[in-house]
């Protein structure tokens, strides 16, 4: 007998859902990996029971928003890759970048799972480097940028900025030494104009 087809969630259930992922940001980027899922719940303004509907296990959970992140990093190349001055739209999503690192430190303990997880890994990779190279290459054409820099530069410098800071206030810490390295990668003609 075949499976019934499956529908799409309610709308509400939906709903439901992104209060729930977008709570998990907050909480987790705030309080780490420890925070408990009773305080995302209440942060959504939902009941724990509607949390574990969504996502069975805190696993579970942290997967979802890091899937989330990668996705919204993914769209936001997109619709910068629009904007009228490529050097800046690189500048905004590299930021966007360091905010989904504090959120994944906030998760640190629960990405060491998902870092095993050869398909989550897989595909951040596939799907950042892919939005990353729209970005550079705008950048590029545009005589904005340097030609020698590639998007896995681009995360090497990102990642290492950013990990190699673990007190309060690194972010900001991160994103001016990414501005720094940012300004480095400016084409010479691009710096004199």
């Amino acid at each position: 007998m075949p499976a019934p087809p499956s529908r799409a969630p309610r709308a509400d259930a939906a709903r439901n859902r992104d209060r729930l992922l977008a709570s998990a940001k907050a909480v987790f980027s705030a309080g780490g990996a420890e925070a408990s899922l009773e305080a995302v719940s209440r942060h959504a303004g939902l009941g724990i029971g509607t949390l574990y509907r969504h996502f069975p296990t805190r696993e579970a959970l942290f997967e979802a928003v890091y899937r989330r992140e990668v996705e919204e990093l993914a769209a936001l190349a997109e619709r910068l890759s629009g904007e009228t001055s490529p050097a800046q739209a690189l500048r905004r999503w590299v930021k966007a970048n360091v905010e989904f690192v504090a959120t994944k430190k906030g998760m640190a303990a629960a990405l060491v799972l998902a870092a095993h997880n050869k398909a989550l890994s897989a595909y951040s990779f596939a799907r950042l480097s892919t939005a990353a190279a729209l970005l550079l290459g705008r950048a590029r054409d545009a005589g904005a940028l340097r030609t020698e820099i590639s998007p896995e530069d681009l995360f090497r410098a990102m990642i290492g900025m950013c990990l190699a800071h673990d007190r309060p206030g690194w972010q900001a810490s991160a994103l001016r030494l990414m501005d720094v390295f940012l300004d480095g990668l400016l084409a010479p003609a691009a710096k004199s104009g």
